[in-house]
């Protein structure tokens, strides 16, 4: 856990930092990474998500810095909703985390040895939590066009430093050990699909 706490701390100062610099330079929140799964309000989310799980109830977690990490990330995208996208308009979309997927997430963090408190306190916390920043997240989601993460992932895929351009483009993913002997096999497709 003091791992965890380091990383909160790097994501307040780094909220700190991303508040000032898109209120310093608006046009910074247009852009775009080269990634299409990665942008900083995924990471934005990500954090709040963090923050907001372990102050609901995770066992001997590193609470008073998620406390402050949170204040800091939620204080950056409530301020960076009401420059960007002014609606006061509720957005329609799903619940990014239903009962079903708050089960699964607490097996999964179970698994890796991380105790979520369970019961009807634990989940009211949670919820009221994710309704101070979600609204500001889905209004900035829909203005700038950037999808929110989702709470875990749904599916396995790889990392984008795993594989290169010319491995997305072939027909199914290979390990890394593979990835040499099958250079001349990936591009020779690519030709032959043009």
């Amino acid at each position: 856990m003091r791992e965890l706490e380091q990383l909160l701390y790097d994501w307040e100062r780094w909220s700190a930092e991303l508040l000032e610099s898109h209120l310093s330079y608006p046009v910074l929140a247009y852009f775009r990474s080269q990634h299409t799964n990665q942008s900083w309000l995924a990471a934005l989310t990500a954090s709040l998500d963090t923050c907001a799980l372990i102050i609901a109830g995770v066992n001997d977690g590193p609470t008073r810095q998620a406390q402050l990490t949170f204040a800091m990330a939620h204080h950056a995208v409530g301020d960076l909703a009401q420059i960007f996208a002014r609606s006061r308009q509720p957005v329609v979309a799903s619940d990014r985390l239903p009962p079903t997927s708050l089960i699964a997430l607490r097996n999964m963090l179970a698994k890796a040895g991380i105790t979520v408190q369970d019961g009807v306190a634990a989940e009211h916390n949670l919820r009221e939590l994710r309704q101070i920043y979600e609204p500001h997240l889905q209004r900035l989601s829909e203005y700038l066009l950037m999808s929110l993460p989702p709470w875990f992932p749904l599916t396995v895929t790889p990392d984008t430093w795993q594989i290169t351009a010319w491995e997305r483009l072939s027909p199914t993913w290979r390990p890394l050990s593979t990835r040499w002997k099958t250079l001349t096999d990936t591009f020779s497709w690519a030709v032959r699909r043009r």
